[in-house]
């Protein structure tokens, strides 16, 4: 759901942390209909992983990306973050659930998160975290939304008047953006939303 995506990213955006967004589970859909719904994310500058758990696609890339570093596995229930990383490490044998888990709204395989030291790279950790089913963005001041949407930057100096939200202003250079298709519709829908302390 790209909401929670677009939610995840603002907090972030506000902690000034990196992000990999992992696409699992491309079987399912094909990789072209992946990178319709993903690409605009690629477009505004987040790296983007397209992987299978199921097929093993994508995981020496993914690997390669989680080297020497300290990594958080976040998302949704049901996306399949254990399974990657069993692919990636199968010793880890984490619990991995099913389609009945991710319906089952009460049930999570991952029950709390658990840092994992990985046997490649000199440093390689990684936390695997529950799956989320809510979001919430605590200690974000909504004012400051605008500059945790990475597209809307070079247009917020544009617009005519000073502390504009970019809502219902007249000569809004970021609707203006919108409009002309700079800015992606969906992405600045999510940003209202969030504006407005909308779902």
């Amino acid at each position: 759901h790209v909401r929670m995506l677009d939610r995840f990213l603002v907090i972030a955006e506000a902690n000034e942390l990196p992000v990999l967004l992992c696409v699992n589970k491309v079987e399912l859909t094909g990789e072209d209909a992946a990178r319709a719904i993903f690409g605009v994310y690629e477009r505004i500058g987040y790296p983007v992983l397209y992987a299978s758990a199921r097929e093993h696609t994508g995981i020496d890339a993914l690997r390669e990306a989680l080297t020497d570093r300290i990594t958080v596995v976040t998302g949704p229930s049901g996306v399949g973050k254990s399974s990657l990383l069993n692919v990636i490490h199968p010793t880890l044998h984490l619990r991995e659930g099913d389609l009945r888990d991710f319906m089952d709204k009460g049930k999570h395989t991952t029950r709390a998160a658990q840092l994992y030291h990985l046997p490649f790279g000199d440093e390689t950790y990684v936390a695997d975290t529950p799956g989320i089913r809510e979001l919430g963005l605590y200690d974000i001041d909504p004012s400051n939304l605008q500059f945790y949407f990475r597209e809307m930057a070079e247009f917020l100096h544009d617009c005519r008047y000073p502390g504009c939200t970019h809502d219902h202003e007249p000569e809004c250079a970021v609707r203006a953006a919108v409009e002309s298709g700079a800015i992606d519709a969906e992405r600045y829908e999510s940003y209202l939303r969030l504006l407005h302390g909308e779902e």
